[in-house]
């Protein structure tokens, strides 16, 4: 006899599918119609309940109180009351606020059971929440158009503030207020911020990226057992897309295995931007790493890693190295836009990031120099942070960070290039459509220098021979990795250093892809 599959799992380094809402609204009324009435609503709510049932565990002086449950009046009001019954069920008291009465046809079902079953239902929202355990946000769903109003987004701020203070807040499907597609709040309305989420089919991709990390909470997925096997526009970054590109690490290797790789930047006064970066190449496994300065008063060595070969610019021979990582405190003088297109010229695999991007973005002959690149099979990786991505877009931040995903996507359109857009959940997309979505990274991040880090670590990839798009999964990954294994130590998120990052990012490494071979 086999076990019964669980009803919800929590994501842990899978590539998940993250289904928009189009890709979603075309998966239930495929499935809707081959099953009988309720069926979806019923599982949901099963789902949900079950989640929260086995919270209690971990947490059981919560059980002691009441359970509240706010119902809006679609279809997630309905999940929230057939969830509720199930609960009332399980000896659980629980208490449902529904301030307007549910309207479609599986939601009436739901709540003619739930009255049916006892739960006691009202319109009246408490004064205090003070008597209840957890909280349960079932007011609105994926399909929410305008921004949350009356007493709604009071109950929404009121949601907010609990999770703040004693936590216990879980949002089904997502947090109401939430847009599903970019993680933004619909129309900069109220949103809830939760503690918990669990969602249903399949995570969303405003699960993962913008405000809507920070919204969502804990993330449990339930399928309800649907199967959503199509191929997604969007999934989540995880070591299963980028592990097999890891070279291997063979007795019989020398550093010319691993590749050269030269960080070209540094203009007079800005010369810690490029060492930040070349330390963490080292550390990322680059067989040989240079700087190439093009400002004055660099030092002759890294006394930290004399390991490091510093030179000037100019005569230094790019063509001779397996990857460039370019604009690190490069300025943007004359000198350093004809450095630039020197390099765009060469056959070597390139990152753009910083001073190169605004170069980029105020000179077309170097932008369509990007593009060719790109054309002739060649993407180069820009890894712009929300603002350096609003002017390579002639648009501004906001613009970007209101669709982050539509954002990285122009960017690879009209650059022909790998874009990785950073930020909390950092969107990475490929001229070929491919669009990923990064789990990993804190606050321990909002620091100097950490972009740079980030510069290093994909370039030391791509000097190993890793292709461009995989060399900025794992770049990303392994990064925002970095920074929550070193918080999960106390080093951060307050405090962390972008140095700090080069050690963590080994250790992952090694310890990920090369532990086995190393006791063999």
């Amino acid at each position: 006899m086999t076990a019964a599959r669980p009803p919800y799992f929590s994501p842990k380094d899978d590539p998940l599918a993250l289904l928009t809402l189009a890709e979603l609204r075309t998966l239930e009324a495929r499935t809707a119609a081959a099953l009988p009435p309720h069926t979806l609503m019923a599982r949901a709510g099963a789902a949900a309940a079950q989640c929260l049932i086995d919270m209690f565990e971990h947490d059981p002086g919560a059980r002691t109180r009441p359970v509240w449950l706010a119902a809006g009046p679609g279809n997630n009001g309905g999940d929230a009351l057939v969830m509720a019954e199930r609960l009332h069920r399980a000896g659980i008291a629980v208490r449902v606020c529904m301030p307007v009465e549910v309207k479609p046809d599986d939601a009436r079902w739901a709540l003619e059971s739930a009255r049916a079953a006892g739960v006691p239902i009202d319109d009246r929202v408490p004064s205090s929440f003070d008597g209840f355990g957890w909280l349960v946000d079932g007011m609105f769903g994926i399909g929410l158009t305008r921004p949350l109003e009356g007493v709604f987004a009071d109950l929404a701020a009121r949601m907010t503030r609990r999770s703040g203070a004693s936590g216990r807040v879980l949002a089904l499907d997502v947090p109401s207020g939430l847009n599903s597609d970019t993680g933004t709040p619909v129309n900069g309305g109220e949103a809830v911020r939760a503690t918990d989420t669990i969602t249903f089919i399949g995570a969303k991709p405003g699960h993962v990226t913008a405000q809507g990390r920070d919204l969502t909470g804990r993330l449990f997925v339930s399928t309800l057992e649907i199967d959503a096997s199509t191929a997604p526009s969007i999934v989540l970054n995880a070591p299963a897309l980028f592990g097999a590109c890891m070279p291997p690490r063979d007795n019989a290797t020398n550093k010319g295995t691993f590749g050269s790789l030269a960080v070209i930047g540094g203009d007079t006064g800005m010369c810690g931007a490029p060492i930040l970066a070349a330390r963490m190449a080292l550390y990322g496994g680059a067989g040989k790493v240079h700087v190439a300065f093009l400002g004055e008063g660099f030092p002759p060595y890294d006394p930290p890693h004399p390991e490091l070969m510093l030179h000037r610019a100019d005569g230094f021979a790019l063509d001779r190295m397996d990857a460039l990582a370019i604009g690190c405190g490069m300025g943007t003088s004359e000198r350093a836009k004809h450095v630039l297109a020197g390099a765009l010229t060469l056959d070597v695999p390139k990152l753009l990031d910083a001073d190169a991007l605004n170069l980029i973005a105020k000179d077309d002959a170097l932008a369509s120099a990007v593009a060719a690149r790109g054309a002739q099979g060649d993407p180069c990786i820009l890894t712009p942070h929300p603002l350096e991505a609003a002017r390579l877009l002639q648009t501004d931040a906001k613009a970007v960070q209101s669709d982050r995903i539509a954002a990285a996507r122009r960017l690879a359109a009209r650059y022909a290039a790998i874009a990785v857009l950073k930020g909390s959940g950092t969107v990475i997309a490929s001229p070929d459509g491919r669009v990923s979505i990064n789990p990993t990274g804190n606050a321990g991040l909002a620091t100097g220098g950490t972009g740079d880090v980030l510069g290093g670590l994909i370039g030391a990839l791509l000097a190993q021979k890793l292709p461009a798009y995989e060399a900025a999964l794992a770049g990303v990954y392994l990064h925002g990795l970095a920074a929550q294994t070193l918080t999960d130590d106390g080093i951060g998120p307050a405090g962390l250093t972008a140095g700090e990052l080069a050690s963590a990012v080994r250790g992952l490494i090694n310890r990920r892809f090369y532990a086995q071979h190393a006791r063999s």
